[in-house]
C-alpha cells in the first residue's frame, strides 16, 4: 500500500546497527546502520551516525554482522486458500502408488467412524504414467472416503465412496474449463480437473470453524515472517469471510506480514462483476488491502489444461481457461481502464502470448503498466522481449522445478515434449530481456520459505540435494537478481517502489536480516541460513 514519504526525525523508534546493510537503493548501495521511526526508515548511515538518532527511548538492536536487506515480499501465495488446500495428510513424499497405498491405509485404519481421509500434495509422477483412477487407491482405504489435492492445485483425486458422498456420478458442463474425468463408458474416474469441478465436492466435505481457520492463519504469518517474509501478494479472495477475519486480526493487533489480495475474476463475470471488483480496490486495513485482479488463462501442464499452441503429447492443450479468450481481454480492458492491476495464471505459450496481445492492444501506455503474467513454465524466443517492451512484469516460482528433472522423464517434461521442456521457466533470459521479474512460492504449491526459492533460483535444483541435477541451468540467476525478485522487482511490479523494496529514507521499515550474505553465500548454504530478524512496518516480528 503506498503512502507518501514520511519526514525525518531527529530521533529514532529504533536503530538497527551493527550491520551489513545491502540497502538496493541506487543512491547508496551499503551501510551498516538504519534508523526507524513511526514504521519508516528515517535515515541509513554508518555506525558513527547511531549516536545521532538515539533518544532515551530508543532500542538500539545489535544486528552482530548479519546482512540486512530490504523486507522479502512473497510474489505469489495464498495463505487463506493455502490452509484448505493443505488439510490433512501431507503426500508430498510419495514417490510412487506402493507409498501412496501405504499412506492412505494407515490414515484410514486411524479414521473414526464418519471421518473422511482429506490429503494433499500428491505429485502426479506418483502413478507411474498410469492415468488418474480412484481404482488405484480404493482397496487401501477399505471404504472411507478420500479427497486428495494433487500437487498443483488444479485436480484432485476423490475415491469411489466420495463421488457417492457427493452425487458425481456422470460428465458435467462448466461455464470454465474444467472437467469431470470420465471412462468410455460415462463413469466418473475421480479425477476432478479445475477448479469448477474440485468445487463439486465442496458440499460434502468436512469444514473447520472460523476460529479454527483464524488461528491457523495468524500461525501460518508468524511461521511465514519466521522466514524473513515481510509480505506477500495473496493471489485469491473467493470466501469473503477472509477481509472480515483480517479485520477481526486488526481489530487485536498486527498482522505479522503484509498482505496484498487480489480477487480471483472468472469466465462467467459480466460487467456488474468487474465493477465490483473495482469497488473492492478501496478496501484495506492497516496491513492488508485488496491490490488488483486474478486471472486464470490455463490451468497446468500435468493436468492436460495449460494452454499450448500446438497439443501436449496426449492431444490436450489446445483450449484456453476461458471459453472465449476475447472475453478475457475485454474484462481485463475494463479493469485497466479503471486504473486496476492484473495478474494472470499463465504457464502454456499460447496463454502467455494472449495475455501479451491482450496488453498490446491498449493504447495508453500508464494502462498497459498495470498488468503481470503468473507462473510463465514455457514460452518461446519470440515472446521474451515483449514483457520489457510492454511493461508486463514477469512472476515465477523456481521451487516448481521440483516437480521436473533434466532428464525430462517427468510427467510434465512427457507431457510437454523435448523443445517445450528444454525452455522450462526461462527466469534468466526474462531478465536478461530486460524484463521485471518477481519471485515467490505460490504455497502451498511449494513452500513458502523464501531462502529455498532464492537458492533454487540460483541453483535450478532445490538446496541440499547436490545429487540432482539442475534443471536448465543456464536459466539460474545471480545471487543479486534473486535478492530483487524478492525485493526491488517484487516492489516494481506493483509499483511501490517509492516506498518499498529498498532500504532508505521514507520507505517503510519492511527489512530481513541473515546470518549470511543472501547474494554472496553458496546457494546451498542460503537455504538453511538463520534469519535473525523479520521487521515489518518498524516492530520486529521474529528475532532469533
Amino acid at each position: 500500500m503506498s503512502h507518501p514519504a514520511k519526514p525525518l526525525s531527529a530521533v529514532a523508534d529504533t536503530v538497527l546497527t551493527g550491520a551489513r546493510v545491502r540497502t538496493l537503493d541506487p543512491g547508496r548501495a551499503t551501510a551498516s546502520a538504519v534508523a526507524v521511526k513511526d514504521g519508516y526508515i528515517t535515515a541509513v548511515g554508518d555506525e558513527s551516525d547511531v549516536r545521532d538518532w538515539r533518544g532515551a527511548d530508543t532500542e538500539i538492536v545489535d544486528l552482530a554482522g548479519a546482512t540486512l536487506t530490504p523486507g522479502l515480499v512473497d510474489g505469489h501465495s495464498h495463505p487463506y486458500l493455502g490452509l484448505e488446500m493443505a488439510t490433512g495428510l501431507d503426500l508430498s513424499g510419495c514417490g510412487d502408488l506402493d507409498a501412496l497405498r501405504t499412506a492412505l491405509a494407515d490414515a484410514a485404519r486411524a479414521a473414526a467412524p464418519g471421518d473422511w481421509v482429506l490429503a494433499y500434495g500428491l505429485d502426479h509422477n506418483a502413478f507411474g504414467g498410469r492415468p488418474v483412477h480412484h481404482d488405484l487407491i480404493d482397496p487401501a482405504l477399505g471404504g472411507v472416503p478420500a479427497f486428495i489435492r494433487l500437487y498443483d492445485g488444479h485436480s484432485a483425486l476423490a475415491s469411489g465412496p466420495a463421488l457417492a458422498a457427493a452425487g458425481i456420478d456422470g460428465p458435467h458442463r462448466f461455464a470454465q474449463r474444467a472437467q469431470v474425468v470420465c471412462d468410455p463408458d460415462g463413469r466418473p474416474t475421480g479425477h476432478l480437473v479445475e477448479f469448477a469441478a474440485m468445487g463439486l465436492m465442496d458440499h460434502v466435505l468436512p469444514r473447520e470453524s472460523a476460529a479454527v481457520r483464524r488461528e491457523r492463519l495468524l500461525a501460518l504469518l508468524r511461521d511465514m515472517a519466521a522466514t524473513g517474509l515481510t509480505g506477500a501478494h495473496v493471489m485469491d479472495l473467493q470466501d469473503p469471510g477472509l477481509l472480515a477475519l483480517l479485520a477481526g486480526i486488526e481489530e487485536d493487533g498486527e498482522l505479522p506480514v503484509r498482505l496484498r489480495i487480489a480477487p480471483w475474476c472468472m469466465p462467467d463475470t459480466g460487467e456488474e462483476g468487474l465493477d465490483h471488483l473495482v469497488g473492492l480496490q478501496r478496501s484495506h486495513g492497516r496491513r492488508w488491502r485488496i491490490g488488483g485482479v486474478k486471472f486464470f488463462m490455463d490451468g497446468t501442464v500435468e493436468g492436460g489444461t495449460a494452454w499450448l499452441e500446438h497439443a501436449d503429447c496426449h492431444g490436450q492443450g489446445t483450449d484456453a481457461f476461458w471459453p472465449d479468450p476475447a472475453a478475457y481481454t475485454r474484462a481485463v480492458h475494463h479493469l485497466a481502464r479503471a486504473g486496476v492491476r492484473t495478474v494472470t495464471h499463465a504457464i502454456g505459450d499460447a496463454a502467455v502470448r494472449h495475455v501479451l496481445d491482450t496488453v498490446e492492444l491498449l493504447e495508453d501506455p500508464r494502462q498497459r503498466a498495470l498488468h503481470r503474467i503468473e507462473h510463465i513454465e514455457t514460452v518461446p524466443d519470440s515472446q521474451l522481449p515483449r514483457f520489457a517492451r510492454l511493461g508486463v512484469a514477469a512472476s515465477m516460482q523456481p521451487t516448481h522445478l521440483a516437480y521436473t528433472r533434466a532428464d525430462h522423464r517427468d510427467e510434465w517434461s512427457l507431457r510437454l515434449g523435448e523443445e517445450r521442456a528444454g525452455r522450462a521457466w526461462r527466469c534468466r533470459d526474462l531478465r536478461d530481456a530486460g524484463a521485471t521479474l518477481l519471485l515467490g512460492s505460490d504455497w502451498p504449491i511449494a513452500h513458502y520459505d523464501p531462502r529455498e526459492v532464492l537458492a533454487t533460483a540460483r541453483l535450478r535444483r532445490l538446496p541440499g540435494q547436490p545429487e540432482t541435477e539442475p534443471v536448465t541451468a543456464e536459466q539460474a540467476l545471480t545471487g543479486l537478481m534473486a535478492l530483487e525478485g524478492y525485493t526491488s522487482h517484487s516492489a516494481l511490479a506493483v509499483g511501490e517502489q517509492d516506498v518499498a523494496g529498498r532500504i532508505a529514507p521514507g520507505c517503510r521499515a519492511d527489512l530481513t536480516a541473515f546470518a549470511v550474505d543472501p547474494v554472496t553465500a553458496p546457494a546451498d548454504e542460503l537455504g538453511a541460513a538463520p534469519v535473525t530478524l523479520t521487521m515489518t512496518g518498524g516492530t520486529v516480528v521474529h528475532r532469533a
